[in-house]
């Protein structure tokens, strides 16, 4: 029989399980919201430890706690930051719109461990209180917000750019090593002129870079936090400074430079900060759609699809076809770019539920831009490291696909106009040979005249 404690808040006694750090708050909770297994990612739980951490120094200053309160719940918070008590929170993302049931989980487990470190027993609530105390000078309508803000920033900053940053600077390597490799370009799934394979790299690399520029532009509305609004934006029981002092906190702790909102219902009521970076997340997820797709496409085969490129084993195969190999993290790329894609839809109509002075839709919000820039860096580093430097052209196959195309025609076109080139193109189609063939054969060029005209190498560089 599992051992149980007896906790009270204002509708009653409540029944806990005895080694669980939670309160009563967080155990009615887990019975009124019964509902899915979706539970918020261990980066915005720390990101709560750094929040209380940050609150509790900035009410010392302020003169709203005395030391020996603020250093207990300081030491309590950071070893929620470390990870130490993730298990201690249960609740599923379904719940209050404000967040209100995870604010009072961690003001709870907080409270509880700094008791403990006084050498008090847990459920005393003496002498630290989870609501008088740790959530003293806030509201989850405004400390919420501010950890989505927190672990967002943190999560982009050591996760997210890190790993795009790789994965360009591995495509950028791949672009300047195919530099020189000739190819076929393709518009419409269509042969078209000659470019070259380090060109398409170099467009990948391009897109992940505008990628990266894009999340970096959101950053000086997610360095901005709306602590200090508490219930409606208005400040009420936060001492004068206490929003300043809490920033200075959080850029202590963080390195990072957080500000206060200025508008504080603005960062409470509204978030669009978040739906910005949901859709530069959201155009990240359709680029990598498009390169993992590209070397789909283009590592196809071998014997029957392009195969221009060879993918790098990933020593996985068929259930029935033996040595089959397949893209498969590429195609692990994509589906994750789906998903984000999806989360993007949640999170515009999430971000679109702020009613008056107060958003509450935080929860799914804060989940679904949290999971897609997992997504998204876990794809990116896997890519980079295990698929992009192992790529090499299958120079043969590139080779014959450069013998006598079609489309190398479209170099005539200065010099004997659109017209009498798509005739040789025609003609090459339809008689099954090479245009410079049809080109004589026609009698519009000799051999030695075209020859002069089309060359593939300096039609792949332009001009």
């Amino acid at each position: 029989m599992t051992k149980t404690r007896v906790e009270h808040d204002a509708f009653g006694p409540v029944s806990i399980p005895a080694d669980r750090y939670w309160g009563a708050q967080t155990q009615r909770a887990l019975a009124v919201f019964d509902i899915g297994t979706e539970r918020f990612p261990e980066c915005l739980i720390h990101g709560f430890g750094l929040h209380k951490m940050s609150a509790a120094m900035a009410n010392l200053k302020c003169g709203q706690l005395e030391p020996v309160i603020a250093e207990a719940i300081v030491a309590a918070a950071a070893e929620v930051r470390s990870g130490a008590f993730d298990a201690h929170f249960p609740l599923t993302i379904w719940q209050t719109g404000s967040g209100t049931q995870t604010n009072m989980n961690a003001n709870e487990v907080i409270a509880n461990r700094a008791n403990e470190r006084l050498g008090k027993p847990l459920g005393t609530k003496r002498p630290v209180h989870p609501n008088d105390h740790v959530n003293r000078s806030q509201s989850s309508n405004d400390s919420f917000p501010t950890v989505m803000h927190l672990s967002a920033v943190i999560e982009l900053e050591e996760r997210l750019l890190p790993a795009l940053s790789a994965l360009r600077d591995s495509l950028q390597t791949r672009a300047v090593a195919f530099a020189d490799i000739l190819k076929l370009a393709r518009t419409h799934l269509m042969d078209a002129v000659p470019t070259t394979l380090g060109r398409s790299f170099e467009g990948f690399a391009a897109q992940v870079g505008h990628g990266i520029e894009r999340v970096e532009a959101t950053m000086p509305r997610l360095l901005t936090l709306p602590q200090g609004g508490t219930a409606a934006g208005t400040g009420l029981n936060a001492p004068m400074g206490f929003a300043e002092a809490f920033c200075g906190e959080a850029r202590r702790l963080t390195g990072l430079s957080f500000r206060p909102n200025p508008c504080k219902v603005e960062g409470m009521a509204a978030h669009d900060a978040l739906l910005e970076l949901s859709g530069a997340l959201n155009v990240i997820a359709v680029s990598f759609i498009k390169i993992a797709n590209d070397l789909r496409w283009m590592s196809s085969g071998p014997h029957c699809g392009i195969g221009e490129l060879v993918m790098p084993d990933d020593g996985l195969t068929s259930s029935i076809m033996p040595g089959k190999r397949n893209p498969t993290i590429a195609e692990v790329m994509v589906q994750a770019g789906m998903q984000v894609a999806g989360n993007h839809v949640t999170a515009t109509m999430a971000g679109a539920s702020g009613s008056f002075e107060l958003n509450v839709a935080k929860p799914v919000l804060i989940y679904n831009v949290l999971q897609s820039v997992r997504l998204l860096a876990d794809s990116a580093r896997t890519v980079a490291e295990r698929v992009i430097p192992g790529l090499e052209p299958d120079r043969n196959r590139l080779a014959r696909q450069l013998d006598s195309p079609l489309l190398a025609a479209t170099a005539l076109n200065p010099h004997i106009g659109y017209d009498q080139a798509a005739h040789i193109v025609n003609y090459a189609r339809t008689h099954c040979i090479a245009p410079r063939e049809a080109a004589i054969a026609l009698g519009i060029l000799r051999g030695d005249e075209y020859d002069a005209l089309v060359n593939l190498e300096r039609m792949a560089h332009g001009g």
